[in-house]
């Protein structure tokens, strides 16, 4: 081996190392949302539907965001764009601070939304660095272990915001108390959420001023390109577009029930958890999911996936109404096994809509995808509007039915696909 092979080979570990370091950042960050809901509800006296705002303002940067992105990635390259996206994140978390200061909801969800503009821009870069950082035959299972990443970041971020956002005791009920009382009670409260978001914006600083000095290891950027007139005949295409439904649906089922969790898990019908040990349970959700996608990896090696996608789905049904039907430990436990379930969906609906497209069409389908996770704005917020008319456990009939839809998707898509219609 000659020293510029090694030389490019220990450049490919360690810009390897660091792309499984964004999937961690921006996969703890996304989690924490589910933190702050409980939260924010209790100090500013939300209605459920007020709150899931939160949720529509994270979100709703990928219907925004995602396209801009692509074309900023396809005209500075990869990690001077992840720079750009972690500088933006960092400034979200930092407007934490004065947004606590204030006590404004509306500055929460501000802060929010240019956390998650940053978020989205890392993602549209890191997904395809992954693949193209190192050796084309084993991009697959870098992937495959860097959404494992992500899937431990979001086990691991509940807990740590449990621990430090969450208390002991239930927030502060802002309708019970007046004026001064209320200041005061915002005051303290907000003390506990800047910290961590203070320290957050400390190591992802850190993280872009690392991707800023080593931006010379960038491969390439190759076949990414915006969504124009061209793409057209992908509009046509019945099994991809179905497969966008699904995504959607998908990422808000799994947000609104990540969301509702720690309410759902402190009410005398389950298992009327304090607030803190109720945040702290939402990190079994996202495990379950974690694990999930391990034993789901070698799964779907051996059983067709449109097949596994529909079992999966139907799983996620069962639980979700013996949940909404039960009390006690059932109702609990059930809702949190949801995310066993989950854990397969994303990369199988991912892979299923986009099976058989090749050259330009990929990339353009993967971005339809991605706009696609606006669901997690949508969703979230049609479930809290139910759970204000008919409380959290009938609310469960929303995710219901958009594992219904998926199970639907698993079942029409479990042939090998048909090729897309061709651009003109």
């Amino acid at each position: 081996m000659t020293a510029n092979t090694r030389q490019s080979a220990n450049s490919s570990t360690r810009l390897i190392a660091l792309v499984m370091s964004l999937f961690f950042a921006f996969g703890f960050c996304t989690v924490l949302v589910d933190t702050l809901v409980p939260k924010l509800k209790g100090l500013f006296s939300l209605s459920y539907t007020e709150v899931m705002l939160t949720q529509f303002c994270f979100f709703g940067a990928y219907l925004i965001v995602s396209l801009p992105a692509a074309a900023v990635l396809s005209r500075i390259g990869y990690l001077k764009t992840v720079t750009l996206g972690l500088v933006i994140m960092a400034t979200g978390c930092l407007l934490f601070t004065p947004a606590a200061e204030l006590g404004i909801y509306s500055a929460f969800l501000g802060a929010l939304f240019v956390l998650a503009t940053g978020v989205t821009i890392v993602q549209v870069a890191a997904n395809p660095l992954a693949t193209s950082a190192g050796d084309p035959a084993s991009a697959s299972s870098r992937l495959t272990l860097a959404q494992a990443l992500n899937s431990l970041a979001t086990t691991v971020g509940p807990l740590f915001g449990a621990m430090l956002i969450l208390s002991n005791q239930a927030p502060a009920d802002a309708s019970r108390l007046d004026a001064a009382a209320l200041a005061a009670a915002r005051h303290l409260e907000a003390q506990a959420v800047q910290l961590p978001f203070q320290l957050i914006a400390a190591v992802v600083l850190t993280l872009a001023v690392l991707c800023w000095l080593v931006r010379s290891w960038s491969p390439p950027v190759e076949g990414v390109s915006r969504l124009g007139s061209d793409s057209g005949h992908l509009l046509r295409h019945p099994r991809l577009m179905l497969g966008a439904v699904a995504i959607f649906v998908y990422v808000g089922a799994e947000v609104s029930i990540g969301s509702g969790m720690a309410n759902y898990l402190m009410l005398p019908t389950t298992l009327h958890l304090p607030l803190q040990e109720a945040g702290r349970m939402v990190a079994w959700y996202w495990g379950l999911a974690m694990t999930g996608r391990f034993i789901g990896s070698y799964v779907l090696r051996v059983v067709n996936p449109g097949y596994v996608l529909m079992m999966a789905a139907g799983g996620a049904i069962a639980l979700a109404l013996v949940s909404s039907v039960s009390t006690g430990a059932v109702a609990g436990y059930t809702l949190i096994a949801v995310g066993l379930c989950n854990s397969i969906m994303f990369p199988t609906i991912f892979a299923l809509a986009t099976e058989g497209l090749v050259g330009e069409d990929a990339p353009k389908a993967s971005g339809i995808i991605c706009v696609a996770i606006f669901g997690g704005a949508v969703v979230p917020l049609i479930y809290g509007f139910a759970a204000d008319l008919v409380g959290l456990a009938l609310a469960l009939l929303v995710p219901v039915v958009c594992y219904a839809w998926i199970a639907f998707y698993g079942y029409s898509a479990r042939r090998p696909a048909v090729t897309p219609i061709t651009a003109s």
